[in-house]
């Protein structure tokens, strides 16, 4: 069993008074998730987010300590890949750049309507819990 990790966030940023996540489309699958990708040697979780955020997006984030979830699945049947997930409030989100390699699309959408948006169902429960968790 070969086992990966990888780290991400649930960018958020808020405008007119709602609460907006960032979702990406990923190029080769087309599933609509989260930034996230593939910790490097040397990095701590919370890095890993942080670098894989600006990346994918060209945004910079606060990452909330205070949550963190994870959620394990198998991309291939002799692997395991656990993903760890943080909230973060975006610094400029008006600014972003999608890497080109790996996404097909960008979209800030409000928290409530992002369940009908994602495609798995770890996703939405990590958006509920980070709703929660944003409130306060």
């Amino acid at each position: 069993m070969t086992y990966e990790k990888s780290c991400g966030a649930i960018v958020y940023r808020k405008h007119y008074g709602n609460t907006e996540i960032l979702l990406i489309k990923h190029i080769n699958s087309g599933h609509w998730s989260f930034p996230k990708g593939h910790v490097e040697e040397g990095e701590n979780e919370m890095e890993t987010a942080l670098r894989e955020v600006r990346e994918e997006t060209g945004i910079d984030i606060l990452i909330d300590p205070t949550f963190r979830e994870t959620v394990t699945y198998f991309p291939r049947k002799d692997t395991q890949k656990v993903v760890v997930y943080f909230i973060g409030k975006a610094k400029n989100c008006y600014d972003h750049i999608p890497q080109e390699d790996e996404i097909a699309e960008m979209r800030w959408v409000d928290i409530g309507h992002a369940l009908q948006i994602l495609t798995y169902e770890n996703d939405k429960t990590i958006v509920s819990k980070a709703r929660m968790a944003i409130k306060k």
